[in-house]
């Protein structure tokens, strides 16, 4: 061991090793009880793999309000770990490392999740944890440790027996009644993540007030070694199966506003979950409902290599190409694909001219909300007398037509920060303003009676989205749900063939009512130990040098939300958080962020033109401006 610090420190007085990857290899091998960590790390040094090292080793990851997320296969695998090898080609042991998603850190995570738990429980009763994971490298194998670790700890412990989707382990958890969950997944990430996606007792991402103290509890443990409690204490571990799945399914149906729009002619689409989670609940619920429903056979298995696609992410278009394929072979009508987690939904549709185009998160999102809000107005569900108890909720960096649907049918409309916590957090808040004495038992009323319950004493919420393809019909979920998603959109197809319309054709009706609007997201990739660095400076100096003049046009104002105090539409103050915004006279507009889960540094590039006119003039002016925005963004990040 001597030999190997000495190795260690002569490495960093080279300059070819961080000191903090030095300190965190040693923090690391003092605390892991793997016999495979000391084995890992000597391989690499006798390697000289320095920046693997530095990659792996930079920083603690650190558990954040979104858990864990990070690599769990290294981009040099060494002999230890790819062992015997595991299922789908991957290596047999997880990347070590403290800036890696291994046992190591899941270990602290889910032990002070569960600490975190027990007080808030009480000693009255056991604490209860549920645990899902999708088809990423490893995630079965995290799911089942979690699992373990909460039984040995004292705490009952709810298991999906298979890989199920994100939002179905936010509705089990507030179905129940679970005091935390869990996910273990990387959502749309590449191949090599894996991650820990921590949920508090109402089904939702923990937020900031759980947060710091689940952190502190996590932040406490230093070691992977842990005493299980008598066994007369400890937990009992629950698998959860198909039963589980009907309740969730029978929550989905209730999304459907007008089911008899799907009786009739039987619609063809092509559903791709792109090697994931969506098809277990998606392909059997739309055929229900008398969809023809083709797959991609290819993507239909369960791999975590994701081997079929470059990123298995429906915002980008190359992950639909195959589905996009089996339909012009098939005729089908819409192609929908979801994440590994299934809580993010990407379609493409045809036009008038038979063409299949690719709908923005935007457009489907806007699609969807003016669809639900025309028709619960329809159904007498809302009238002029309540629809200011009516809501649709999305982030700031959503497209700004949704603020003009909402104006157009007299409704309320609430900006949050990016994530859908904070969705969420507006869910929770609206559910805790209805008086107790008249909600009772809230998760075990009818969608039909909250509704009424909301309109009576506090708002009730149509739909909300946000532009990177996640959206939500209900509050009996409080996350992103891409199951529930594609029913809800079904229904906006089957409304358009039903009134003789193409969904573009549908789309350009709502633009030419309430305006055209486009947005383009792009952003800049830098990964590893440096990239971070980088990305950080990028972004603190928009604040520290904010432009004054953008591409022509003068700038109108500076929204930096990491310094300034915004409130949203309510009057509630929002968190800080590193975005800022730049609106410029000529109305276009952008905002840049570090992402918090990937190593990349996002813009989001806003542009519009009033209703009236030309519509398709409309279109080429709007997409020129924001090509020139996105070309003077681009020369001018390469010169901060």
């Amino acid at each position: 061991m001597t030999s190997l610090y000495d190795s260690l420190t002569a490495a960093v007085a080279a300059g070819k090793l961080l000191e903090s990857a030095r300190s965190n290899i040693a923090a690391l091998l003092a605390g892991t009880t793997s016999e495979i960590a000391p084995r890992v790390i000597d391989e690499l040094v006798s390697a000289g793999a320095w920046d693997e090292l530095n990659d792996r080793f930079f920083k603690t990851l650190a558990f954040g309000t979104g858990g864990l997320r990070g690599r769990t296969i290294g981009r040099v695998v060494t002999v230890a770990e790819q062992g015997v090898g595991g299922p789908n080609g991957r290596p047999e042991h997880p990347c070590v490392g403290t800036a890696t998603m291994n046992f190591y850190n899941l270990s602290r995570a889910v032990r002070g999740l569960i600490a975190y738990a027990k007080q808030f429980a009480g000693p009255a009763r056991k604490p209860v944890l549920v645990f899902a994971h999708d088809t990423r490298h490893f995630s079965r194998d995290f799911a089942e440790f979690c699992a373990k670790v909460c039984a040995d700890l004292g705490a009952d412990a709810y298991l999906f027996e298979g890989a199920r989707s994100t939002p179905q382990l936010s509705f089990a958890v507030r179905e129940l009644r679970a005091d935390a969950g869990v996910v273990l997944t990387a959502s749309h990430n590449p191949a090599h993540d894996n991650g820990f996606k921590a949920y508090f007792n109402d089904g939702a991402q923990i937020v900031d007030a759980h947060a710091d103290g689940i952190i502190r509890e996590v932040n406490a443990i230093a070691t992977e070694h842990y005493d299980s409690v008598p066994e007369a204490e400890r937990g009992v571990i629950t698998l959860l199966g198909a039963e589980m799945d009907a309740r969730y399914v029978a929550l989905l149906k209730t999304l459907l506003l007008k089911p008899s729009l799907l009786e009739g002619a039987s619609t063809r689409l092509v559903f791709t979950n792109l090697h994931g989670t969506g098809g277990h609940i998606n392909v059997p619920m739309l055929r229900e409902f008398g969809f023809d429903v083709l797959t991609v056979p290819e993507q239909d298995v369960q791999d975590g290599r994701f081997p079929t696609v470059d990123s298995p992410n429906p915002e980008n278009a190359p992950a639909l190409k195959m589905g996009i394929e089996l339909a012009e072979k098939s005729g089908a009508e819409i192609v929908i694909g979801t994440d590994p987690d299934a809580d993010r939904m990407g379609v493409a549709v045809r036009d008038a001219a038979g063409k299949m185009v690719l709908l923005t998160g935007n457009q489907i999102g806007s699609l969807m909300a003016w669809y639900r809000l025309k028709t619960c107005f329809e159904l007498g569900w809302l009238t002029n007398a309540n629809r200011n108890r009516a809501v649709l909720v999305k982030t700031y960096v959503t497209t700004e037509l949704q603020h003009a649907i909402a104006d157009g049918f007299g409704v309320g409309i609430v900006d949050t920060l990016t994530g859908f916590k904070y969705i969420a957090g507006k869910l929770r808040k609206y559910e805790e303003a209805i008086p107790a004495d008249k909600k009772g038992d809230y998760r075990s009323l009818t969608q039909a009676q909250t509704r009424a319950l909301r309109l009576e004493y506090s708002r009730f919420f149509i739909f909300g989205g946000e532009e990177s393809y996640g959206y939500l019909g209900s509050d009996a979920v409080r996350d992103k749900d891409a199951n529930g998603a594609a029913l809800m959109f079904a229904e906006v197809a089957a409304y358009a063939k039903s009134v003789g319309k193409t969904l573009p054709e549908l789309m350009d009706d709502v633009y030419a009512q309430f305006g055209y609007y486009l947005e383009m997201g792009k952003s800049l990739v830098m990964e590893g130990a440096d990239g971070a660095a980088k990305i950080q400076a990028l972004a603190n100096s928009y604040a520290a040098n904010p432009p004054t003049f953008v591409d022509g046009s003068a700038v109108l104002r500076i929204r930096d939300f990491a310094k300034q105090d915004h409130f949203d539409q309510e009057g509630d103050l929002l968190p800080k958080e590193k975005m800022l915004f730049v609106d410029l006279e000529d109305g276009r507009s952008f905002a840049v962020r570090p992402s918090g889960t990937e190593p990349k540094i996002k813009y989001y590039l806003f542009g519009k033109h009033a209703p009236g006119g030309d519509l398709a003039a409309a279109k080429s002016s709007v997409a020129g401006g924001l090509a020139s925005l996105w070309q003077w963004i681009e020369a001018d990040a390469a010169q901060r």
